[in-house]
């Protein structure tokens, strides 16, 4: 292919999945900002690699890959930082009182609470509605590690949500 054959079809990957891509990188980052930065910066990386990628089976699935490594990456320099920022202040420290336990938990706040991997298998699973094996190879993961991290994301998303409203963030999903 001529390399006009190559950037018409990279582009055509572009305008079908990057909406979903930012979207995937807003769920597991909880960073609506950061979302469309991260989103790119996977379009860029597979830009880059696109002669090889476009000839794979499933460059989707390579590109959801790049977004949760991106986002980890994200999550991880953010922990990072939170703990020098936290070191720092706890010199002086405050007493604080117990968090807000009258507040209302939103989905998206149960989800920030989850480990990386279980938020990222619930959110491919539940929110993209991908099949366990789609989902285990955007994350590059055994599909039964997508089963148990799954199954055990739900089960603290229902601790922190109530069983009604899990049963209600899962309804009209596919059984794939």
């Amino acid at each position: 292919m001529l390399l006009d054959d190559a950037s018409a079809e990279f582009h055509d990957f572009f305008e079908r999945h990057y909406a979903e891509l930012a979207r995937l990188a807003h769920l597991l980052t909880g960073e609506a900002d950061a979302a469309d930065d991260l989103a790119a910066d996977a379009l860029i990386a597979l830009w880059q690699r696109w002669d090889r990628l476009r000839a794979a089976d499933h460059p989707l699935a390579y590109a959801r890959g790049v977004v949760a490594n991106m986002a980890r990456a994200r999550i991880r320099s953010a922990v990072r930082e939170r703990r020098r920022v936290l070191l720092f202040w706890s010199r002086n420290p405050e007493k604080t009182e117990g968090p807000d336990v009258a507040a209302v938990l939103d989905v998206r706040a149960a989800l920030d609470r989850l480990p990386f991997r279980k938020r990222a298998c619930v959110v491919l699973r539940h929110a993209f509605d991908l099949s366990e094996k789609d989902t285990a190879a955007a994350l590059g993961i055994s599909v039964g590690t997508v089963k148990s991290q799954t199954s055990k994301g739900m089960a603290e998303l229902e601790r922190a949500l109530g069983a009604r409203a899990v049963g209600e963030l899962t309804t009209g999903r596919r059984n794939r």
